[in-house]
């Protein structure tokens, strides 16, 4: 029984003719400007997860902003 499965779906992927399916320039560059906006959308996702908390990371380490602040860290 297996066998005769498996020699049914070998003939049907053998006898397969291709689709010739046509694409309209219209729903060509849409189906491109999603995959550009998903790649977009993925590249701002790892934008805001990466920079954002090391930006963040670094202006804690800027110097005091006061005199009182200054005092503080000198002693």
């Amino acid at each position: 029984m297996k066998l005769h499965s498996l020699f049914a779906v070998l003939a049907g992927t053998m006898l397969a003719t291709p689709a010739l399916a046509y694409i309209g320039p219209g729903a060509g560059v849409g189906a491109f400007a999603t995959v550009i906006a998903l790649i977009g959308a993925i590249l701002l996702m790892i934008v805001g997860f990466v920079w954002y908390p090391v930006k963040r990371m670094l202006k804690g380490k800027s110097k005091p902003k006061t005199e009182a602040d200054a005092k503080d860290t000198e002693e």
